[in-house]
């Protein structure tokens, strides 16, 4: 295996790692209003997936951009939805009183 690969499995695994800290210790009351801002940070993760595949060399570099890719895309979806669900419970009912 390259030193290349090595890195960036190293990489990997310690962001996966860091990043499950990270997350672990938010409270459960911040989660979702943060949720809307990490849909950014997805937007960005995207265009650099995009970027990845474009200048793979290799078809296991293509793959592996067009499935960050993928895992990107249902992250933005799937925050968007949640943001817009939890906005719902802040609208007023029709009918209810004041």
């Amino acid at each position: 295996m390259s030193p290349e690969f090595i890195q960036g499995i190293v990489v990997f695994v310690l962001s996966a790692f860091i990043g499950f800290e990270v997350i672990s210790k938010v409270p459960p009351t911040l989660h979702t209003p943060l949720m809307s801002g990490a849909n950014a940070i997805s937007g960005i993760t995207i265009v650099g997936a995009i970027i990845a595949a474009a200048f793979a060399e290799g078809p296991l570099a293509i793959i592996l951009g067009l499935l960050a890719m993928v895992f990107a895309m249902i992250n933005v979806a799937g925050g968007f939805l949640v943001t817009d669900r939890m906005l719902e419970m802040f609208k007023k009912k029709p009918g209810a009183k004041k």
